[in-house]
């Protein structure tokens, strides 16, 4: 299985499909590179180079006991980009994956990045704070940190109707879809699964997202049950200079699944825009040291339901 290895010596997993400007996935938590094989079918299917890995502790990445943080997340990242010498990078983050993306260019710049996409991500922050009292109670995050000790497998089959809105009344999500979402679940460590909640329910993106200076789009379902949309999306917008911010009505966090055609087309429109002029100077951002022509003619993917 193709890998590149970290500074500490994990191993992270990375499937590579197409060939053309790279876009790269992060997936949220507790998912791993799978989550986006329909996008990434897509996109190297209309002449883009589609990349996703597992996040380190997820699918078939290295369980490592430390590092289940954000910020190694982010150089773990940095060192999948470098390491395939990739550059003009499109970044695609959902959820966990879009703090990722986030802490990334926070900690490493965008001298590698294009554009990039943020879908129900846990950007600017989760955690109820002085700062956020939208945000939500340290106590429910508590409640998953439980439930997923006392038992996992359970924990996963109960968390994905939420996931993906299928509690709500008159839902269509296949058994598929959260049959999958357990699948992909249970192949998570226990350990890094653990540890992640207090990586994306803690950290905070207000000063990383002041380093984002290339084309955004911001994706939200105002149904989010797992990233409510005033918490994330609403105030990412804001935030973020430029930004495009396109709000899904009756959406999920899972909307990638349940609201695959409509985001597909979104996706794949934005990867095909031109980018404006680059500036000539970038921001660049110096790592804190730690331990330890793209062609369009192939249109056999189109976005479906």
């Amino acid at each position: 299985m193709p890998s590149i290895t970290t500074r500490d010596g994990a191993k992270i997993f990375y499937k590579d499909w197409g060939s053309g400007q790279p876009v790269v996935f992060s997936h949220g938590w507790p998912l791993n590179a799978d989550a986006w094989d329909e996008q990434m079918i897509l996109l190297a299917s209309n002449g883009f180079r589609a990349i996703a890995h597992d996040r380190r502790g997820h699918g078939r990445s290295t369980q490592t006991w430390s590092g289940n943080d954000m910020d190694t997340y982010a150089d773990d990242l940095a060192a999948l980009v470098e390491t395939l010498g990739l550059t003009d990078v499109i970044h695609i983050g959902h959820s966990t994956g879009g703090g990722e993306v986030v802490r990334y260019i926070g900690r490493h710049g965008t001298d590698r990045v294009a554009k990039a996409v943020l879908v129900d991500a846990i950007v600017p922050g989760l955690l109820k704070t002085a700062k956020n009292p939208d945000g939500i109670p340290l106590e429910e995050f508590d409640k998953l940190r439980a439930g997923l000790l006392a038992d996992r497998s359970q924990f996963w089959k109960d968390f994905a109707p939420a996931f993906y809105g299928a509690n709500r009344p008159g839902s269509k999500v296949s058994q598929g879809v959260l049959d999958q979402f357990w699948r992909l679940s249970i192949q998570c460590g226990l350990n890094a699964a653990h540890d992640c909640i207090k990586a994306f329910s803690e950290s905070d993106f207000t000063e990383d997202v002041k380093h984002i200076d290339v084309p955004t789009l911001i994706i939200h379902g105002d149904d989010d049950q797992v990233v409510p949309i005033k918490t994330g999306g609403a105030r990412s917008a804001k935030m973020i200079e430029g930004a495009v911010f396109k709000v899904y009505p009756g959406a999920p966090h899972g909307l990638m699944s349940t609201h695959q055609k409509q985001f597909n087309g979104d996706l794949l429109e934005f990867a095909r825009q031109q980018s404006p002029a680059r500036a000539a100077a970038r921001r660049e951002v110096t790592p804190p040291s730690r331990e330890r022509a793209r062609p369009e003619a192939m249109r056999a993917h189109e976005p479906r339901d």
